[in-house]
């Protein structure tokens, strides 16, 4: 029987990487979190809080019945193809499942009367910043079909919101890292396209990390990037949830740390935690990569009094070694 004196979350991509995290912290802090997920690159071992329901977002009639089944009282959207390289290839994939399904899934919401979205939005949506660190009121000037598609979800937001009886948090991330704390849950994509995976991978004899440029005008010649530890991330979804619930308006916000990381630094990081040789090489740049990302995260800081936790860069490292050599291996990919 589903117990309904607590508040219930439709929770779309909740058996992926962040999707996950937040829907644990969400059981943790009393809300039932309901995680809504086609498993094309979720994982059903990764759903470990609340019920289950296996669909994909642009299923308007399954969207409704399980609203109605389960009495959702807000929505954390997840859902999306978050591969850049491959929307820069095919654009269509990503408009299709990143907006189209998302409009249906927001039709759905409307439709019954759920009032508060908190969704998963990207630094990819600000593109190649004018200055560091990057604030909330920088242009968004995406670079790729991806950073698109999650902008063009933020404004459809704002409008909507604008014009029905409907919050929104749209959280923008830096560069999502780490594992559970308990090492039961982490990071596992295919393809992985994630540094600290593929430096462990490197570690653990797979091929070279393949480093792309050694050439940009940072410290140490490579990309300089804000890592905020999955945790931490999940932890803001749910003090953004309960921003809204207690009449929050809504609001952007960055999600980093505000300070940056290198290429190199995570690999040195990551050959001290292991005690182990990362074996790499450099190859070209890729197009579209900034130099440097950094979050100015000081307005989640005041509206959310949220501050990262546990993203110093050896608490992400160790924590995703754990999860890595101990557990992700006995799991299906």
């Amino acid at each position: 029987m589903h117990d309904s004196s607590k508040k219930s979350v439709l929770v779309t991509g909740g058996a992926g990487y962040i999707g996950s995290h937040a829907a644990k912290a969400l059981a943790a802090r009393g809300y039932v979190p309901v995680t809504y997920d086609n498993l094309v690159y979720g994982h059903r071992w990764a759903v470990q809080s609340g019920p289950f329901v296996e669909g994909d977002i642009g299923d308007r009639d399954l969207l409704m019945e399980t609203i109605g089944r389960y009495n959702i009282s807000a929505v954390m959207h997840f859902a999306a193809f978050a591969y850049v390289g491959e929307s820069v290839k095919k654009p269509e994939k990503y408009f299709n499942n990143n907006v189209t399904k998302s409009l249906t899934l927001l039709d759905a919401v409307l439709e019954s009367g759920v009032r508060h979205v908190v969704f998963s939005s990207s630094c990819a949506t600000y593109g190649t910043p004018d200055r560091i660190p990057i604030g909330e009121d920088m242009p968004q000037r995406p670079v790729n079909p991806y950073g698109e598609t999650k902008l063009i979800m933020e404004r459809a937001l704002h409008w909507y919101a604008g014009a029905h009886d409907l919050t929104c948090a749209a959280l923008r991330y830096f560069n999502a890292a780490g594992a559970d704390l308990d090492g039961k849950l982490g990071e596992m994509h295919a393809p992985e396209t994630h540094l600290i995976p593929l430096v462990f991978q490197a570690i653990d004899g797979g091929r070279p990390l393949e480093v792309y440029g050694g050439d940009y005008p940072t410290p140490d010649g490579t990309c300089v990037r804000d890592y905020i530890h999955v945790a931490d991330l999940a932890d803001a979804h749910v003090k953004a949830l309960d921003y809204l619930v207690g009449g929050g308006a809504s609001i952007a916000m960055n999600l980093g740390t505000g300070q940056g990381h290198s290429v190199k630094e995570v690999i040195s990081v990551a050959e001290d935690v292991t005690g182990r040789e990362a074996p790499h090489s450099f190859v070209a740049r890729r197009e579209g990569d900034p130099a440097i990302l950094v979050a100015d995260p000081s307005l989640a800081g005041k509206v959310l009094d949220w501050h990262p936790q546990y993203s110093d860069l050896d608490c992400i490292i160790r924590s995703a070694w754990k999860w890595y050599s101990e557990y992700s291996k006995q799991l299906p990919v």
